[in-house]
């Protein structure tokens, strides 16, 4: 987030814009995540820092394809200040 208040409200205008654009596709709007995060391998050890690049957030939207999503994601307000985005996809295992 920018220090000053102006770039500030121009961030937070971005973001609404983009949910908005958005529709009925956002499912949940997500949250910023902190830098601190653990990672844990599957033979139980746990170490500081994520595995991989770090994430700094997530939002979920509904999509009829994974080509669809990452069309909808090409508005993500963070691709401006030079972020990139990764898109899943996700299926119901219950």
């Amino acid at each position: 987030m920018p220090a000053r208040e102006a770039e500030q409200a121009a961030v937070v205008q971005a973001w609404g814009a983009s949910y908005t654009g958005l529709g009925s596709a956002l499912v949940d709007g997500g949250n910023p995540f902190t830098p601190v995060a653990k990672s844990i391998s599957s033979d139980g050890t746990v170490r500081e820092g994520p595995v991989g690049t770090p994430a700094s957030g997530y939002t979920i939207i509904k999509a009829d394809s994974l080509d669809a999503a990452v069309e909808m994601a090409k508005g993500c307000p963070v691709l401006q200040g030079g972020s990139q985005v990764s898109v899943y996809e996700t299926f119901n295992v219950m």
